[in-house]
């Protein structure tokens, strides 16, 4: 025992860690006063020496000495570094070294009174000994150890497609793809055209072309391509999906054999520089409904495309300000005065030389947000007559005689297949969108581990990444990037594989595209401000990925639409799979739901809240599945009820519309949790699977805990579980903090392509 113990009443050293610690920040507040004092009042084994001690630390207008709280800090520092992390065995090592049995403030009754003390002042174990200068303050130090996970790891977040992944990160550090800061507009476009030529050149444009036609056969290769594209200019980025995914991709998807043959192998080279031309500017998602006609012309055998109004120019369209020759436009199309719904037709715009062809007018959008090296423009066209060759006709035919032919009956079903066919954008922007996620957070992770910034009082300062705070605006966004990058490499997979429905594909695509692209928009604000001021500077990268990334929220379908889509797609797979049920199957299916009400909302489950529950697989799979299925469950209740009562369709669906949302987010969840545990099956039993299973709890938890409210109100949790998941993801960010290094190292970008000074310093 020190003299400085021996000289401290007992039951005031029992409190001493717990006052240095709301004394470490040099201000004592009103809430923590009065919780103090509550606990004064009850704890009657204190004495009166130790009464007077701790209300003498108390004086708000007479703070402790700072040589009487550095002598004090001391004290509680030893006895954490022989006692381990937490605040009240501190305070219990300080009393107890004089050996006395029976100490009162040893019984169960002080010892709930001091843990009490410490929950209601919110003093964390760890945190608050970071604060006192307690070894904790540097339990978060990275090991040697993690740049073996990075190693390990990489294999493990690169996904199929390694090669050609390769190939793209190093012509990404070439000249010709090496997009400098702060270019004027005219000479960023000119620079991503360069670049998208090389590209083509090196034959990835007609990668996910058919062999046959000069291609490669291999569509989930190109969305490889396009999501390692994203660790360079993203102008370069959209302006190559714009060429080789939505104008090649419409000829290969939506065009016949004499398309191909004609246009595939000319657009893949660039010979042919083209656009998408299907948003216009008064109908924006709803394609449905555009302006634009195709009037089909017996007499001379040929479409006239025609703009009737200001609202049906296309508009936003890629490439067209400058560079398209031809554009993929979409329109009404009439023939024998008879609307047959939305087509695809081939219209040139462009001479070679540039020059605008007759009956064409192009305006350029000028300056945007982001993406300046893109040259959006609008067209109009004015009774433009293109050849019968030009009707994209996989799905619908006019025949030499004038008639309108299609193997699908229903003008609605041949638009929904036109456009399910063109899914691959969105598998595209999901996995490009969380490729920007990952590049952000291994910016924003190494230099929070490098800067340092406050340490204990006389101490060294500590790296940022060590404080709570911290860790929890970039923790969790990294556990769910991970997720994610698993989420996507399963969706390529499914979308290479020819076995997978169609309706499933379309839903999850949508369903990703929305939630990854929302998250990098987030992550980069997170990740911008946790780097302060360095992360403002351009040169760091954020200010540009925020700027040119934004607009992945609302093009290839704007979130909230594509999240009611895959509502839809989820309410139509529960009815038609209520309405395979015989009346003795719909028995079992309602006595099945009530079953799993019971054991879900069993008090034995709601109420549980010990860290090995609430890290188990088992629970987050039944916890996210619950949420889902009772979203979908009264999803479908409130559209029949109204519907029932005479509601238009429309209507009802407008009402319930949050509802819809929020069950299509259920969902994506869902899935997005499946995927890590499916990563996390195939590596059992292997170095790195402890880590990813700490991962994949924080993305889970951190799932769970941001819809607390819902969980509350569903009954399926009690506030109690409520707060246990919050410090659990406390706990778990504390525990991935020395790991998270290694964690976005083994995403492999290289440093030439992160392009940040911050994360490549010493």
């Amino acid at each position: 025992m020190t003299s400085a113990q021996s000289e401290q009443d007992p039951t005031f050293l029992v409190f001493l860690p717990i006052l240095c610690a709301v004394w470490s920040d040099g201000l004592l507040e009103e809430g923590e006063l009065r919780a103090v004092h509550g606990i004064l009042d009850e704890a009657s084994w204190i004495t009166e020496a130790g009464r007077a001690q701790i209300k003498h630390w108390l004086e708000v207008g007479d703070p402790p000495a700072p040589h009487e709280f550095e002598t004090a800090r001391s004290l509680v520092a030893d006895a954490v570094s022989r006692e381990g992390f937490n605040l009240v065995r501190a305070g219990l090592a300080l009393a107890g070294d004089r050996d006395q049995d029976g100490d009162p403030w040893t019984t169960p009754a002080a010892l709930s009174t001091l843990a009490r003390l410490e929950e209601e002042l919110g003093l964390a174990g760890q945190e608050a000994l970071r604060a006192l200068g307690g070894p904790a303050a540097r339990d978060a130090v990275p090991t040697a150890g993690t740049q073996a996970h990075a190693g390990a790891l990489a294999g493990v977040f690169e996904g199929d497609y390694g090669e050609v992944r390769a190939q793209i990160r190093s012509l990404l550090e070439t000249p010709e793809l090496t997009v400098p800061d702060e270019l004027p507009r005219t000479e960023h476009r000119e620079r991503a055209l360069t670049a998208v030529r090389v590209l083509a050149r090196e034959g990835f444009g007609g990668l996910a072309y058919p062999k046959e036609f000069g291609g490669g056969g291999n569509p989930a290769a190109a969305i490889a391509v396009f999501e390692e594209l994203a660790l360079g200019d993203l102008s370069v980025l959209i302006k190559f999906g714009v060429q080789f995914g939505l104008f090649g991709g419409s000829v290969a998807q939506l065009g016949t054999d004499k398309h191909h043959d004609r246009y595939l192998a000319r657009i893949a080279t660039m010979e042919i520089p083209g656009c998408y031309a299907m948003s216009e500017t008064g109908h924006g998602s709803n394609v449905r409904d555009i302006e634009t006609t195709a009037t089909y012309d017996a007499e001379e055998g040929d479409f006239v495309i025609h703009t009737p109004t200001r609202s049906a120019w296309k508009d936003y369209i890629g490439n067209a300000a400058l560079h398209g020759e031809m554009a993929t436009v979409f329109a009404q199309l009439v023939v024998d005065r008879k609307e047959h719904g939305v087509h695809a037709f081939l219209v040139p715009i462009r001479h070679e030389n540039g020059e605008t062809r007759a009956g064409i007018s192009i305006e350029d959008c000028g300056p945007k947000e982001g993406l300046n090296g893109v040259d959006n423009g609008r067209i109009s066209f004015d009774h433009v007559r293109v050849g019968p060759d030009a009707l994209l006709d996989r799905f619908a035919q006019v025949t030499d005689d004038g008639a309108y032919v299609s193997p699908i009956p229903s003008a609605g079903k041949r638009f929904f297949t036109m456009l399910g066919t063109l899914v691959a954008g969105r598998v595209s922007i999901g996995v490009a969108s969380t490729a920007v996620a990952r590049k952000s957070l291994t910016i924003a992770v190494r230099y929070a581990d490098r800067r340092t910034q406050f340490g204990p009082a006389g101490g060294a300062e500590v790296p940022i990444l060590d404080y709570l705070a911290v860790q929890r605006a970039l923790l969790p966004d990294l556990a769910r990037t991970i997720a994610l990058t698993f989420a996507g490499r399963d969706l390529i997979r499914r979308f290479a594989d020819p076995k997978t429905d169609p309706r499933e594909l379309e839903v999850l695509a949508a369903g990703l595209k929305a939630v990854s692209s929302w998250h990098a928009v987030h992550t980069l604000q997170r990740c911008r401000e946790a780097c302060g001021g360095k992360g403002y500077l351009s040169e760091n990268q954020f200010g540009r990925l925020k700027a040119d990334t934004d607009i992945f929220t609302t093009f290839e379908g704007a979130n909230d639409v594509l999240l009611q889509l895959v509502a839809k797609g989820l309410l139509s797979g529960y009815r038609r799979e209520l309405g395979h049920l015989s009346m003795w199957g719909m028995a079992r299916h309602l006595a099945d739901l009530a079953g799993t009400r019971v054991a879900e909302m069993n008090p034995m489950v709601t109420r549980r809240t010990e860290s090995e529950h609430l890290t188990d697989r088992e629970f987050h799979s039944a916890a996210f599945s619950y949420r889902e299925q009772r979203l979908l469950r009264s999803a479908a209740r409130r559209l029949k009820a109204r519907i029932d009562d005479g509601m238009d369709s429309f209507v009802a669906m407008n009402e319930c519309q949050d509802h819809l949302i929020e069950l299509a987010l259920a969902h994506v969840d869902r899935v997005v949790l499946q995927s890590f545990h499916a990563v996390l099956e195939e590596l059992a039993d292997t170095p790195d699977a402890r880590l990813l299973e700490e991962t994949a709890n924080l993305y889970a938890l951190s799932v769970l805990e941001d819809h607390r409210a819902w969980f509350l109100e569903a009954g399926y949790f009690d506030p109690p579980k409520s707060r246990a998941v919050r410090q659990e993801v406390n706990r778990l960010c504390r525990s991935i903090r020395p790991h998270a290094p290694a964690l976005v190292d083994a995403f492999a970008i290289p440093d030439a392509l992160l392009r940040a000074p911050i994360a490549l310093e010493d």
